[in-house]
C-alpha cells in the first residue's frame, strides 16, 4: 500500500461527544486506509475519566455546567474547557509502541513550550508535561492515548489561556502534591488555533509521520 499523506485539521470548538464522533471516523479511515490524522480543537466544558476512573465533584460539575464522560483513554480524571488546546492523534501505533508514542508527544510539547520561554519537562511516574515555579510542580499538559486495532485515539490537552476553573472539580490525574497551570499564567498568551498551526507540524515530525517515514497499514512493525 502506498504511503498516505498526513491529514491535519482544526475543528474549532466541539462538545465532547462530537469530538468522539470525529475521532471514530478518523480512526476507521486509519484502520481501513492507513490515513494518519492529527486533529486540533477546543472542547466545551467537560470533565473526563480515564480507564482507571478518577475523582470528580459531580454536584459541583453540574452546578458549573461541566459535562462528565467516562472514556477508554489512559490516565485518570482531567478537564477540558475553552482556551485549552486538545490534540487528538490518530496514528499507527505498531511501529513505535504506545510508550514511545507518549514520549514523542511529551517531547514535542516540551520543545514547543521551550521555544516560547516556558521551561517544561517530565515527571517520573506521571505522564504529561510539567513545569516548576515558586509554588512547586505544576502540570501544564495531560497526555493519554487509547489503542484499538493498532491505531491510536485521544492524545493531549495543553493549557493555554483557559481559566483552569474546572480543575477545582477533580483530582487532576490523581496527583495530590502538585497543581495545574497554563501558558498564559507563565507569560505566554497564545490561543489554541494559533498554537495548533505550529504544534501540529512539530507533532507530525515527532511521531515520524513525515512523507518519507510514513508506515503503510500492511507493513510489519519496525525492529526496535
Amino acid at each position: 500500500m502506498a504511503d498516505v499523506p498526513v491529514e491535519r485539521r482544526w475543528l474549532g470548538t466541539l462538545d465532547y461527544g462530537e469530538g468522539l464522533a470525529v475521532q471514530a471516523h478518523a480512526h476507521d479511515r486509519g484502520v481501513l486506509r492507513g490515513q494518519p490524522c492529527l486533529l486540533g480543537l477546543e472542547h466545551a466544558p467537560v470533565l473526563t475519566l480515564g480507564k482507571r476512573g478518577g475523582e470528580v465533584d459531580l454536584p459541583g460539575a453540574a452546578a458549573a455546567g461541566y459535562a462528565v464522560w467516562r472514556t477508554r483513554r489512559g490516565g485518570l480524571a482531567t478537564c477540558h474547557e475553552p482556551g485549552q488546546l486538545v490534540g487528538y492523534l490518530v496514528v499507527d501505533a505498531r511501529a513505535l509502541g504506545v510508550k514511545r508514542l507518549v514520549d514523542a508527544v511529551e517531547g514535542a510539547l516540551i520543545d514547543w513550550l521551550g521555544a516560547r520561554g516556558i521551561v517544561a519537562g517530565r515527571r517520573e511516574g506521571a505522564p504529561g508535561v510539567w513545569v516548576h515555579g515558586d509554588g512547586g510542580s505544576a502540570k501544564i499538559a495531560a497526555v493519554g492515548l487509547q489503542v484499538r486495532q493498532g491505531w491510536t485515539m485521544h492524545g493531549f490537552a495543553l493549557n493555554l489561556v483557559n481559566d483552569l476553573a474546572g480543575f477545582n472539580l477533580i483530582s487532576p490525574c490523581g496527583i495530590r502534591d502538585a497543581t495545574v497551570t497554563s501558558a498564559a499564567r507563565l507569560g505566554a498568551v497564545i490561543s489554541p488555533i494559533e498554537a495548533w498551526s505550529s504544534l501540529a507540524v512539530a507533532l507530525q515530525a515527532a511521531l515520524r509521520l513525515d512523507a518519507d517515514a510514513q508506515i503503510p497499514l500492511d507493513a510489519p512493525p519496525r525492529v526496535r
